[in-house]
């Protein structure tokens, strides 16, 4: 009887499929190639025609997750245009849907331990995702006098890590991190503090 991951011609696929699953039930390190390879239909032996091991496949993972982040966020400046403060907002909610929506990504991404300089690839798509964080934030502190604009990293870094805190204490059901607000509306007041503060968005009334 043929193995699964042979059977449909993709085995590289089916066990960063597989790794996925495995991640978002047993955490990054709570699993072994030999568990991916049952999973996948194949015996461990196959596994190393495509991986060394198993920080590999989660890089791999890793890699594929940023492809779809980056799109997403993309995709959601691109819808906010042509408000430069549209977009910014948009690309925090984005962030927070995928958070919501690929859970085996994004701890492969974010909370694996993998650098995003263990290879080309996945440094190269990284970079592309922090990239359109960085352009909503140059955009949006165009209307900021010069003298007073922070560094666009800085900027987008800021909102990033406000995006992630929410995530990892509300949205992902951390235990004994219960909030009376929905991540989206702690997501959203928390940038709107910090706009204010820029002088972005007036006070409210």
């Amino acid at each position: 009887m043929p193995k699964r991951g042979y059977h449909h011609g993709n085995l590289r696929q089916a066990l960063v499929d597989a790794a996925l699953s495995l991640i978002e039930s047993k955490g990054p390190t709570g699993f072994t190639l030999s568990e991916a390879a049952k999973r996948a239909g194949v015996t461990p032996a196959a596994v190393y025609r495509h991986f060394a091991g198993r920080e590999d496949l989660i890089a791999e993972a890793a890699r594929q997750g940023y492809e779809i982040f980056a799109d997403l966020i993309q995709h959601a400046f691109d819808q906010g245009q042509p408000s430069a403060l549209a977009s910014f907002e948009a690309t925090g909610r984005a962030y927070l849907a995928f958070a919501r929506k690929y859970p085996g990504y994004y701890i492969s991404m974010f909370e694996s331990g993998i650098s995003i300089n263990r290879t080309p690839e996945l440094a190269a798509v990284a970079n592309r995702a922090r990239g359109v964080l960085e352009h909503a934030a140059t955009e949006l502190s165009k209307h900021i006098p010069e003298e007073n604009r922070p560094p666009a990293a800085m900027f987008s870094a800021h909102v990033w890590a406000l995006s992630h805190g929410v995530v990892e204490l509300f949205a992902r059901n951390s235990p004994g991190t219960q909030s009376p607000f929905a991540p989206e509306d702690l997501l959203e007041s928390g940038i709107g503090i910090y706009l204010r503060g820029l002088g972005l968005i007036p006070p409210d009334e």
